[in-house]
């Protein structure tokens, strides 16, 4: 091997045949050699002082190397430094073993990036026609119940797309897949906190190559019709350049539909703007779906008038997604089960987590064997899934949420990594008719526009019959229910769309107080009548029973009923 003259951009490493060249950032008044390892070893072979720089930047190349037989780190002002731009680590391909860097344990991977796509290119999904789920790569299949091969990996995302796609899913979001440190005082399961962004995590690979095997999972998802959304929630301290090139990094060499940032922390304005990810489905957390919807569902008053924004509010810039649960915080389960957090096991005193959570435990704490509590959380899950999947927003649905899964009311699992913070598959055998309900309800959203349409609804009229696209009622049609004590809500889905086409008409009527009551319909057009098509109480969907009175519906406390004008 020989020097050559090198280039300070791009930061990090850059391989042409046997031409590598290398770039980092230092400190300035700091001396900085390049260490060289053969592969596999925890000794440097070579050391090079990087004397050249352009401001903090110092690069030098090296020509007449092969990339594949060396490693590399740098070592700063004394201490071994990992590039923070590395495409790959050596030495974390084991889950829970420390390691230490400054005894060379851990090596930057000198990647030539080649890789057969087979003419893969990302979906490019209409957003209106998402229908997301997310998960945590480790924890979606480590249980024993996942019943896959290679538990906690990539592949094992791959051997469950099957069931995924079966369910309706066509786009998944994963839990930080980069390389973080796990080991600590706490386990760091969830992934947040510093980490190395450019390279996918090798102990989620079944093989120890995190590079091949999340372009596997991609390419996989991909021809599923599955589009794949990785979060990257980056810490306060990254640098503005790196998030942007990283995000680049990803689009171009992984395939990444998209990426789901913290605002607070992310330069937003400057990704929408990028060339290479403007086109890119970028997304965010917000909880105010969230938190209207839990407390609509569990009968706080004041919050119809919440709900009616919720129900039809689409993002301008199409960020935001509509959750129900979310990794922070109660299942889906536990949300109808516990009215507090129990993070005991976490280690420190239950005083982690949110405090927050709107939750309500339907009469008893926890796990009941009283008919009338079981009975009650059964039915408040299919009315949380019908909040969420019947709303003109993105859904995004937590992992095992649709056949019950439990944390035993640990709202913070960051740390559990164990059958507490993984999907326990059983509850495929334990609650087959939730899954099946989920199932149905998602083949539905998709077979009725008037739940996902392009462009958010507005109450204007665009059709002959004079009918608005949506429009609000209450016990009295044509009348919002906007006092504080109202707990309920009708909502007319008019079925011609903006460009005279469309569904049926669709008439969703919410009632999530404690009482029955009544809901006056909207008169239909001559020749059409109202069928009760779908009820949360009865946990069916899609069936036509023709209504005897077609002015009136009676609505069970606590029950969620669609009717179709056909």
């Amino acid at each position: 091997m020989r020097e050559v003259q090198g280039q300070p951009l791009p930061l990090g490493i850059n391989i042409s045949g046997d031409h590598v060249n290398f770039s980092v950032a230092v400190p300035e008044g700091e001396r900085c050699w390049l260490l060289l390892y053969r592969a596999g070893e925890e000794e440097p072979k070579e050391r090079y002082e990087m004397t050249e720089a352009i401001g903090e930047v110092r690069f030098l190349a090296l020509e007449g190397m092969d990339p594949a037989d060396y490693e590399y780190n740098y070592m700063i002002g004394g201490e071994v430094t990992v590039d923070p731009y590395a495409r790959g680590l050596a030495g974390r391909d084991i889950w829970g073993k420390e390691r230490d860097i400054q005894k060379h344990e851990v090596r930057g991977v000198l990647k030539n990036g080649r890789y057969d796509w087979e003419g893969d290119e990302p979906l490019k999904l209409p957003f209106h026609s998402i229908v997301a789920y997310s998960l945590h790569v480790r924890g979606f299949t480590k249980h024993t119940s996942s019943g896959v091969e290679k538990k906690g990996t990539f592949s094992g995302v791959v051997e469950k797309l099957p069931y995924l796609k079966d369910l309706g899913i066509n786009q998944i979001q994963c839990m930080p897949v980069y390389e973080f440190e796990e080991c600590g005082r706490f386990r760091n399961y969830w992934g947040y906190g510093p980490a190395y962004y450019f390279a996918p995590k090798s102990a989620y690979a079944a093989s120890g190559d995190g590079e091949r095997e999340l372009k596997d999972m991609v390419k996989a998802c991909h021809k599923e019709g599955i589009e794949v959304v990785l979060e990257m929630p980056f810490t306060g301290d990254t640098s503005k350049q790196l998030m942007e090139e990283c995000l680049r990094y990803y689009c171009l060499e992984y395939h990444i539909d998209g990426f789901l940032l913290n605002p607070y922390v992310a330069p937003m304005d400057a990704i929408h703007t990028d060339p290479i990810l403007k086109h890119t489905k970028i997304l965010v957390h917000d909880t105010g779906f969230q938190t209207v919807m839990r407390r609509f569902l569990k009968g706080d008053e004041g919050m119809v008038r919440d709900v009616m924004y919720w129900l039809r509010h689409q993002s301008e810039t199409k960020e935001i997604l509509n959750m129900i649960t979310g990794q922070t915080g109660f299942t889906l389960r536990d949300l109808v089960s516990y009215d507090g957090k129990h993070n005991e096991a976490n280690g420190e005193q239950n005083q982690d987590g949110p405090d927050y959570n709107y939750s309500w435990n339907c009469g008893a704490e926890g796990p009941s064997r009283k008919k009338a509590v079981t009975e009650l959380r059964k039915n408040q899950t299919r009315n949380a899934f019908f909040l969420l999947l019947l709303a003109q927003g993105t859904p995004c649905i937590l992992a095992g949420d649709e056949f019950g899964n439990t944390q035993k009311g640990n709202n913070n699992v960051y740390c559990q990594d164990n059958p507490v913070g993984w999907l326990d598959w059983s509850g495929l055998e334990k609650h087959p008719e939730l899954h099946d309900f989920v199932k149905e309800l998602i083949a539905f959203r998709k077979k009725h526009p008037v739940f996902w349409p392009e462009k958010e609804m507005t109450g204007m009229t665009y059709s002959k019959k004079g009918v608005p696209d949506v429009s609000y009622h209450g016990e009295n049609a044509w009348r919002v229910p906007l006092e504080v004590s109202s707990r309920q809500l009708g909502v007319y889905y008019s079925g011609t769309d903006r460009t005279g086409e469309g569904d049926e008409d669709c008439f969703v009527a919410y009632n999530m107080h404690w009482l029955e009551h009544t809901f006056a319909l909207p008169a239909l057009p001559r020749g059409k009548k109202w069928y009760r098509i779908a009820s949360t109480q009865e946990g069916v969907l899609d069936k036509a029973e023709p209504l005897d009175d077609q002015k009136f519906a009676e609505v069970k406390e606590r029950t969620i009923m669609i009717f179709s004008g056909r």
